[in-house]
């Protein structure tokens, strides 16, 4: 069996428009630890930084993904990179597809054109993919732009985590209050974008990519990408799901009832999740947030590239459920399912145009 490293965030991302500050290294060392704690447990062949790893302390679980990091965990022979990280164009991940391995996630390239929340708006909606209607803001018209959507809005940064800097705007005032803020202390450099807000529910979909899988102990073979079952948020924070860093998804989240994930409605949003990932051509899951309207058709709003794959495989962290865990259970898998049947999409550095 292949050994396995998880790498983690320690090499902050470059700062690009639009992106708020880069944020204290460590990021998803504890999703990482959950997903090697869990494999290993499960007799996956994962290997970790020390010899002993600590079950409560993250670190021990995953290597960083500096150039350092990566060597070390070859060094221990590792032969699979589970890149529960941060990727974007020149990650150090790259200096190393020479050496035909194989890769659990996106790769570099895709990430760092499509966590560009404007450009995925454009390219989605020259696909007949419904959006919500929306307008870039930049620190040099926000004064005196043309405002062509109504009130409430929601206001974002064009690259982001989840709902960070994701705020709700009832009205003019409010608005440019936010604004002067934001390009003041330069939080999300110099242009964000405004959207329409939806009234309706508000669901996040898990979307896997096309391959074999194991499901109720049988292997299918899917030819496209596909859903599990739509998860529905609820509990806002001021009309905005708060950011899962914190609140605990299981605290505000459920998958919906047969009923309604039989309806018309989610059928025809899977579909366009469905399509979606097939423009982009996703090799690893990604998780899309959508909201209906008054009249319950849903809009794709967030796509996001690198779900959270937090687990309650380590005694201290029962109640840490992703939302894509949440939706997987309805299917009947259990975490090591889910991180199972991911890993099994893996695919190698040698495969792809450098």
């Amino acid at each position: 069996m292949d050994k396995i490293a998880i790498l983690y965030q320690a090499q902050l991302p470059p700062i690009k428009e639009g992106i708020q500050k880069p944020m204290k290294p460590g990021g998803y060392a504890d999703s990482g630890a959950d997903i090697a704690f869990a494999l290993l447990k499960n007799q996956y062949h994962v290997i970790t930084p020390v010899e002993h790893p600590n079950e409560n302390i993250d670190k021990d679980w995953v290597f960083p993904d500096t150039e350092d990091g990566i060597k070390n965990a070859l060094n221990k022979g590792a032969k699979i990179f589970w890149l529960n990280t941060v990727l974007y164009n020149h990650h150090n991940i790259e200096k190393f597809y020479n050496e035909d391995l194989y890769i659990v996630g996106q790769t570099t390239s895709l990430v760092d054109t499509f966590d560009d929340k404007m450009y995925t708006n454009y390219i989605l909606a020259t696909n007949n993919i419904p959006i919500p209607k929306n307008q870039l803001i930049t620190n040099e018209d926000y004064n005196n732009f043309s405002l062509d959507l109504k009130f409430p809005l929601v206001l974002k940064p064009i690259r982001g985590r989840g709902s960070q800097g994701v705020t709700k705007i009832n009205n003019y005032k409010d608005l440019l209050d936010r604004l002067h803020a934001m390009f003041s202390n330069n939080t999300y450099g110099t242009a964000v974008y405004i959207e329409e807000f939806l009234i309706g529910k508000e669901i996040t979909i898990t979307v896997m990519p096309k391959g074999n899988y194991m499901v109720n102990g049988k292997e299918l073979f899917y030819d496209r990408p596909w859903c599990l079952p739509a998860v529905e948020r609820y509990n806002h924070d001021n009309g905005i799901a708060p950011y899962n860093g914190t609140v605990a998804v299981m605290e505000n989240s459920k998958v919906l009832s047969d009923v309604e994930l039989q309806s018309n409605e989610i059928l025809e949003v899977y579909e366009h999740c469905v399509k979606s990932a097939e423009i982009i051509d996703i090799k690893a899951p990604i998780r899309i947030d959508c909201r209906s309207n008054s009249t319950g058709k849903y809009y794709l709003f967030d796509l996001n590239m690198k779900p959270n794959m937090t687990g309650p495989s380590r005694s201290h962290r029962n109640n840490q459920d992703s939302l894509s865990l949440l939706s997987a259970r309805k299917i009947g898998w259990n975490y090591v399912d889910l991180l199972s049947n991911i890993l099994n999409q893996k695919w190698n550095t040698l495969s792809i145009d450098k």
